[in-house]
């Protein structure tokens, strides 16, 4: 196996806290080169005293492309491989390892596994696979914000897929995504036909909770001729969906996500979040419906984002319940059961295990009545 040379590259402004830890995450690396875009806590002072080397560059007016593409042109020449992160980001150990058993001269870019979100004990949340490990000369960064390689490399496009190679994110919960909105409404007006833009655009519509922004936009991404990506599609859909639910409009909620899963019936986002819904309404026999036709999806997305709660205990909690209301104790117990198997020490679950096993053998209490 060849070995290669490995950048690691990333900008930052007040990071501090991160610094120490994020150089160890790195550390598998040949070099790492961060821009520092106007710090004023010492995060630059450290990450020298890390061994990084640090260049300092103001980027006015401030988009993401300009300085991820700032950040690129300081990686050295002979870099074989080059690896954008933030300082809230961790590589599991070993990740060069893995980069480097998945990479060969022919490649242009490797996949790998991304944690976007954790759960309280650690666990993966949301996933899905990353794109940012690359060739030094063949891509560009585009996009004010949301921003993405893009290839611009003579021959093929070789991706490769780098097996066990993960990457953590520890999001700063204070950090302010303000500048965002401007940014994608900034990149609506330059990329009006682009479906990427426009739907992360209508997506941070919601986000906000303006809804009727979020309907029309996302409408209009799902109208471009380039918005192909049935996954994608499928969550314009559901955040419509989301919207027309959040203005009580709940006929238009019904008949989003019934779209959305005609779009994607192999994802179990839109069976599960449109459960989430019908429970609100008590419409028992839907839930049970989209639930058993979410659980019958064993494998997660391998180009699409997984949200946790389709992978939690969420869908046997929702299984348990429908059945439940619905009279059918036995399936109800077995998805109570499966439902504790996933937190063991959720008091709501184990009392619902309690409730629908007494429920399945209603004869003992009968039993022990006529004893009393």
């Amino acid at each position: 196996m060849k070995q290669y040379k490995i950048c690691v590259y990333a900008i930052c402004k007040d990071e501090l806290s991160f610094a120490d830890s994020w150089v160890a995450s790195m550390s598998e690396a040949d070099i790492i080169v961060v821009t520092d875009t106007g710090s004023t806590d010492g995060t630059a002072e450290r990450l020298r005293e890390l061994g990084v080397v640090v260049h300092r560059n103001k980027i006015n007016p401030w988009r993401f492309d300009v300085a991820r593409n700032l950040s690129l042109n300081h990686v050295p020449h002979d870099v074989d491989i080059c690896v954008c992160t933030d300082l809230d980001e961790r590589f599991r150990p070993g990740w060069r390892k893995k980069l480097e058993e998945a990479w060969d001269p022919e490649a242009k870019t490797a996949r790998y596994l991304y944690n976007w979100s954790q759960k309280a004990d650690g666990s993966p949340d949301v996933q899905f696979n990353y794109f940012k490990a690359h060739s030094r000369f063949d891509y560009k960064w585009v996009y004010p914000v949301h921003e993405c390689l893009k290839y611009v490399g003579n021959q093929p496009e070789k991706i490769v897929f780098a097996k066990g190679m993960v990457l953590d994110h520890y999001p700063d919960a204070e950090k302010s995504r303000s500048s965002y909105l401007p940014l994608l409404e900034q990149a609506a007006k330059e990329f009006p036909e682009d479906d990427r833009v426009v739907y992360y655009l209508g997506r941070e519509y919601m986000y906000r909770s303006m809804w009727e922004k979020c309907i029309e936009t996302l409408q209009q991404h799902l109208k471009l001729n380039s918005a192909v990506w049935k996954e994608e599609r499928c969550a314009s859909m559901r955040w419509i969906a989301k919207s027309c639910y959040a203005l009580h409009n709940n006929t238009e909620a019904y008949r989003w996500y019934f779209r959305s899963i005609a779009e994607c019936d192999y994802m179990r986002e839109p069976y599960i979040e449109f459960a989430k819904l019908a429970y609100t309404l008590n419409d028992w026999e839907t839930v049970f419906y989209l639930t058993s036709r979410a659980l019958r999806i064993s494998e997660k997305s391998e180009s699409y984002v997984n949200m946790g709660y389709c992978w939690d205990h969420t869908p046997d909690d929702l299984a348990a319940l429908s059945c439940y209301r619905l009279g059918m104790y036995e399936k109800a117990l077995h998805h109570a059961k499966k439902a504790l198997s996933y937190q063991p020490d959720d008091l709501r679950l184990q009392e619902n295990l309690v409730i629908i096993a007494a429920a399945c053998n209603p004869t003992s209490e009968t039993e022990q009545e006529k004893h009393d």
